[in-house]
């Protein structure tokens, strides 16, 4: 399965930078679905109430998934690669 990645960063509630990588697949290139999926990752991390836009999360690249992660796209839509201070 080929994914779109989108680099993230988001500041969390103590001030850190939190950096991960927000994967779906190449076809899903709905922006607001994507952020979706990030606020749903940082409220799984106890960082509700942070706004994830353009200035946040950018397209980074397409790339071909390995079957983990490919796994974890069919069941939730997307997958998380944890990067910095993400917990």
């Amino acid at each position: 399965m080929r994914v779109s990645v989108f680099d993230t960063y988001v500041t969390r509630t103590d001030g850190r930078l939190m950096h991960f990588d927000i994967l779906v697949r190449d076809d899903e290139m709905d922006l607001e679905k994507v952020y979706g999926f990030g606020e749903k990752f940082l409220a799984e991390k106890g960082q509700t109430g942070q706004v994830i836009t353009t200035k946040e999360c950018r397209f980074c690249h397409i790339e071909e998934a390995s079957p983990e992660i490919g796994r974890s796209i069919n069941e939730r839509g997307f997958h998380i690669i944890e990067m910095e201070n993400c917990l």
